[in-house]
């Protein structure tokens, strides 16, 4: 191995690891700011968990991602 070639694989894992840590505080700051704004009102009630409506859709889930096996909303 040449050098180089260290220098450049060097520069390809550092630049990796420095575009995994700006997505990551990208995210964190664009979907942590939603989750606290849902919770800004604190109330003595529980959270509602998350449910499936008639017409199918996912109901006080805020997430892109849906939990499987999610009860009917009443």
């Amino acid at each position: 191995m040449k050098l180089r070639d260290l220098a450049q694989g060097s520069s390809v894992f550092l630049g990796v690891i420095i575009a995994g840590y700006v997505s990551t505080a990208y995210v964190d700051q664009r979907f942590a700011a939603r989750e606290t704004t849902h919770a800004s009102a604190p109330s003595s009630d529980p959270a509602p968990s998350a449910c499936v409506g008639e017409d199918g859709s996912w109901k006080n889930w805020p997430w892109p991602n849906v939990p499987a096996l999610s009860p009917k909303c009443p």
